[in-house]
């Protein structure tokens, strides 16, 4: 048997090929497949099972392409109801790949019709693919099904079965694969372990210690952050069946029709690094660079209907950074701009820089500065900038307001990523904002003060 897991880091997502004797069976794809038909191509297996553990709310899965690809049957919980030919399954139905037999175990939960497969070979049960159940350090968040009639604690209590009545009983020594891993929204603070086993979660995992249903489902749903606001488009994509990637191929635009777009409300989204985008950009764009959480972020901050045109460092990237968002489910980009910033100035048109500064200036002008860390309150209540205040960047578009406007401003994070981000949307309402580069990382390293505090 052939097993492997694919990680998609800028998503958190994993991902799973099984093949034996010819044949093979992909878990949880990703919306661009072309990996899976490489490795079954490699190991010498047609690929017959393409396996969804359930909707999936953060990622748009290829499972439509991949099965159109491949003549490959889809497989989903019998309560997806999903609204494409497939094989709807139930607990103890069974697949075999070769002669590894797939059975499925419904652990429902995180959405009702959630499935973990065990993996079972020569009769033993060898590893079970949790999909967004059992994470490594937490579980399922249990509050996405609220629009199918299902309440926090209704799921909660299903996850509470499904844990410990369902996985709880497998042996010590089976290995648990999930669908996600550190940095996912699905969780509140997945391990950044890829895999582990049974016995490990059952000592580790502060979701799995025992206790009473009535804690569980307290614990649960108290203090759940918002979910990112894609992921109800996104599982109902996975419902229907997303298209090919293939027919969805923005041009490059001339400068003169990007203004046209831009004047229409189309916004500018820069996927260059915080530095270059510092140095030089279109007026109002947008800074959430390829080289962080890039998709998540643009489905956090953007409805997934926004019309978008690509800056990026030449015609490659751009592609990417157009890929990359449809497999958040945001397919509204009207193109790219033909040669990036290069092109846009060469056609004379303006460009904007935005004000930069070290941690060394910071301090020293705290006295004069208002600063707004946009981390998350966790990673704030564990040590500040003195006087900064905390302001998430998930949460800065609905609290514009409550930035504070009678000094200048700067915008911290852990690195400047975030705070790049942050100041560019500030600056597109008319804010003057100033990017602190290195964020508290940078402010650490240099010995200088932390406070600790309440991030509200």
């Amino acid at each position: 048997m052939m097993f492997k897991q694919f990680y998609l880091g800028c998503l958190a997502h994993a991902s799973y090929l099984i093949a034996d004797g010819g044949e093979a069976a992909v878990v949880d794809p990703q919306r661009d497949v072309d990996q899976y038909i490489a490795e079954a191509e490699r190991c010498g297996a047609k690929i017959r099972w393409v396996i969804e553990t359930h909707l999936h709310a953060d990622f748009v899965s290829g499972h439509r392409e991949l099965a159109a690809r491949t003549g490959a049957e889809i497989v989903f919980g019998a309560r997806a109801e999903a609204a494409f030919p497939h094989r709807a399954v139930r607990d103890g139905d069974t697949i075999r790949v070769g002669s590894v037999e797939l059975r499925a175990l419904e652990t429902p939960g995180h959405t009702p019709e959630s499935i973990s497969w065990l993996v079972i070979r020569d009769g033993r049960v060898e590893r079970v693919l949790t999909g967004d159940t059992l994470f490594i350090g937490d579980v399922g968040r249990p509050d996405l099904a609220s629009g199918r009639g299902y309440t926090p604690q209704m799921m909660a209590s299903m996850m509470y079965d499904s844990l410990h009545r369902t996985l709880l009983a497998l042996p010590d020594d089976v290995e648990v694969w999930p669908a996600h891993g550190a940095g996912s929204a699905c969780g509140r603070n997945i391990s950044k372990e890829t895999s582990s086993t049974i016995g490990v979660q059952r000592r580790t995992n502060y979701a799995l210690r025992p206790m009473a249903r009535e804690e569980f489902v307290s614990m649960m749903t108290t203090d759940i952050a918002a979910a990112p606001q894609y992921f109800s488009h996104d599982a109902e994509m996975n419902r229907r069946g997303a298209r090919a990637l293939e027919e969805i191929a923005p041009p490059p635009l001339a400068a003169a029709d990007v203004a046209a777009l831009l004047e229409r409300g189309a916004i500018p989204l820069d996927v260059r690094d915080n530095q270059s985008f510092a140095a030089g950009h279109i007026p109002r764009s947008v800074n959430i660079g390829l080289d962080g959480q890039y998709a998540s972020w643009c489905g956090t901050l953007f409805p997934p209907t926004e019309h978008l045109v690509i800056v990026a460092d030449g015609e490659e990237r751009s592609r990417e950074a157009v890929m990359r968002l449809a497999r958040v489910g945001m397919e509204n980009v009207a193109g790219y701009v033909d040669r990036g910033i290069l092109g846009w100035t060469a056609a004379g048109k303006p460009s904007e820089e935005l004000p930069q500064m070290d941690v060394a200036e910071l301090r020293d002008s705290l006295g004069d500065m208002n600063v707004i860390d946009v981390r998350r309150p966790a990673e704030y209540v564990a040590g500040h900038v003195p006087v900064a205040r905390n302001v998430p960047l998930n949460e800065l578009p609905q609290r514009i307001r409550d930035i504070p406007s009678d000094a200048p401003l700067a915008v911290i994070c852990a690195s400047g990523y975030r705070s790049s981000i942050a100041s560019s949307l500030l600056a597109r309402t008319g804010v003057a904002v100033t990017n602190v580069i290195g964020g508290t990382s940078a402010w650490m390293q240099a010995g200088y003060a932390v406070a600790p505090g309440d991030a509200r």
